[in-house]
């Protein structure tokens, strides 16, 4: 972590204003292997433009996963979509894999919604269920905190992960699909998947889905002061429960296959995502924005700063 990431963050965050035409944006959503699909359930897009044009981020190499980004807005919450992500795994450094964290707190988000494909662990998990998850288990060996303190004005490279899943919205998503399950989920490095003695391993430890993403994108945004939602979608078994091998295609299958429920469930939970007062203030952001002329975003927008006090993608992550 360097004062650099920081920085790179905020130049980020203009670039997101400048190209979106909107000087803030309420909430981010990433967007795992198998979910993209889910971007076009959402609505029509105000705004579409590569990643690699806002500075900073990483050329995608993994397949499912794409350099764009959307704005958009939904009920009254402006929302900006990372229609994919960057890995540990694709050998990028730990600020690289979090820059979009950063960047969408800079643009103004206050909850960041994470998603990811899965293998899932616990018993009765079955393939295309999505699962909040409620805690999680970094086994990556890495932080986004490691190294100096954070520049003036962010906070402590201490920050507490007592609540990293935010209660608020997992109650949320409850209340759109009361169906959903909810479980720990484990982060390994990867790129290769787990062996079945790893699987017994993590599931004594109190995991119950296994992926290679999320956890670090996660401690970045709750550092950062914003609300955090993830939800996996279990693609397959993970090793050794069931008879079968695990194979990538079948894993990207399965998340096609769910792509309409996944897309319904971010629809009814992004709406209602902002605290009532912080949803009042951003109607009339928008009632403002609406009858005067674009704004011209000549500086980053100020993001959050300080600590909050308050998979496998094509199962790779």
């Amino acid at each position: 972590m360097t004062s650099d990431a920081y920085s790179a963050a905020q130049a980020s965050a203009a670039n997101l204003a400048l190209l979106s035409g909107q000087p803030a944006h309420d909430a981010a959503v990433v967007l795992g292997s198998g979910w993209a699909a889910a971007a076009d359930a959402l609505g029509t897009p105000t705004a579409e433009f590569s990643l690699l044009e806002l500075g900073g981020f990483a050329q995608p190499t993994v397949p499912g996963h794409s350099a764009m980004a959307r704005s958009l807005l939904i009920g009254q919450t402006r929302v900006v979509i990372f229609l994919g992500r960057t890995h540990l795994y694709e050998g990028h450094p730990v600020d690289a894999v979090v820059h979009g964290m950063r960047t969408a707190v800079a643009a103004g988000c206050r909850v960041i919604v994470l998603t990811n494909a899965a293998g899932g662990i616990k018993a009765g998990l079955s393939v295309g269920q999505p699962v909040l998850i409620s805690d999680h288990l970094n086994l990556t060996g890495r932080s986004p905190l490691t190294g100096p303190e954070p520049p003036p004005g962010y906070g402590s490279r201490f920050t507490d992960l007592s609540e990293l899943y935010s209660p608020r919205l997992r109650a949320l998503a409850r209340q759109a699909d009361p169906s959903l399950d909810e479980g720990v989920y484990a982060a390994l490095p990867g790129p290769h998947y787990e062996t079945p003695a790893e699987i017994r391993m993590l599931r004594a430890a109190g995991a119950d889905l296994v992926g290679m993403s999320t956890a670090l994108e996660a401690i970045a945004a709750r550092h950062l002061g914003a609300e955090v939602l993830a939800i996996s979608l279990v693609t397959n078994l993970a090793a050794g429960l069931d008879h079968t091998g695990l194979n990538h295609a079948e894993v990207v299958e399965a998340g096609r296959n769910a792509a309409a429920r996944l897309g319904g469930l971010l629809g009814q939970i992004l709406p209602r995502v902002l605290p009532a007062s912080e949803a009042a203030a951003s109607e009339a952001a928008a009632s403002e924005a609406a009858s005067s002329d674009p704004a011209q975003p000549g500086h980053p927008p100020t993001g959050l700063s300080g600590a909050a006090s308050d998979g496998h993608e094509l199962r790779a992550g």
